[in-house]
């Protein structure tokens, strides 16, 4: 073998695996593209651009229901409607016929929250939930969860001179962990 020929075949022996492939990309081929942040996908309404944060829980404020499960704030006087009554003033006390049990959050289990949620509840003279009014509440989404299931309480309304009417109600939700099912994530 020649010379020429020698030194060609050494040099193409020590180069050939930078240019060849296994499947794999070389770092050096060619720059990674710029990313693109990602708008929340998990919460559409708080990526929108225009959209109001998430609202939380705060002790001494009233809520309303609403259909898709947020909390809305009600931001007139707070003071008592007179049509709505206390137990005292009515013939025949509402009647909770189903009272639904609010879950734990991850958060909440995450650091261990335990204790009780307080919420002072309007159940109405049609039936439905008013408002609600948070007593006393607990940090990690479980404040939320409480309105959520008080929100799909079930009543008889209470009576007055026998029509149905308006009345105030504490109702307490109360947060062990040893009591709550664990949920695989």
């Amino acid at each position: 073998m020649s010379f020429p020929v020698a030194l060609l075949t050494v040099i193409l022996f020590l180069t050939l695996p930078i240019y060849s492939q296994s499947g794999r990309r070389m770092n050096d081929q060619l720059p990674a593209p710029p990313v693109a942040e990602k708008p929340n996908e998990a919460n559409p309404v708080a990526s929108a651009p225009d959209a109001t944060p998430p609202v939380t829980a705060e002790k001494n404020q009233d809520y309303r229901c609403t259909d898709d499960g947020t909390l809305a704030r009600i931001l007139e006087d707070k003071a008592q409607p007179k049509s709505v009554l206390s137990s005292r003033e009515v013939d025949s006390r509402a009647v909770i016929t189903t009272k639904p049990k609010p879950g734990y959050t991850r958060e909440a289990r995450r650091i261990g929250v335990q204790g009780y949620v307080i919420l002072r509840v309007v159940l109405s003279s049609i039936g439905k939930i008013d408002r609600l009014r948070v007593i006393r509440g607990l940090p990690g989404g479980l404040t939320e969860n409480a309105i959520n299931a008080a929100c799909k309480i079930e009543f008889r309304p209470a009576l007055k001179a026998g029509k149905p009417v308006s009345q105030w109600l504490n109702v307490e939700y109360v947060f062990r962990l040893a009591d709550s099912p664990i949920v695989k994530p």
